[in-house]
């Protein structure tokens, strides 16, 4: 939860994962931060780029229903 909210929360679109450990308020363990960041991607709650990773999560309702709704092109 605590890796989910500083994502969620950085100004910067994209983050190193350098730039997120120094962001988070306590010291994670780097396993234990690997395995989230690949959890949160399993889950397409963020990207992970050569440039760094950013959330792309989105709660937005009409969207889910638009695609679900939508025509496969």
């Amino acid at each position: 939860m605590i890796v989910e909210e500083t994502l969620k929360k950085m100004n910067n679109s994209i983050i190193s994962i350098a730039e997120l450990k120094r962001n988070l308020p306590r010291q994670v363990n780097p396993i234990i931060l690997m395995a989230i960041l690949k959890y949160l991607e399993r889950t397409n709650k963020i990207a992970v780029t050569l440039e760094g990773l950013t959330w792309i999560e989105n709660n937005n309702l009409h969207l889910k229903k638009a695609i679900l709704q939508g025509m496969e092109l």
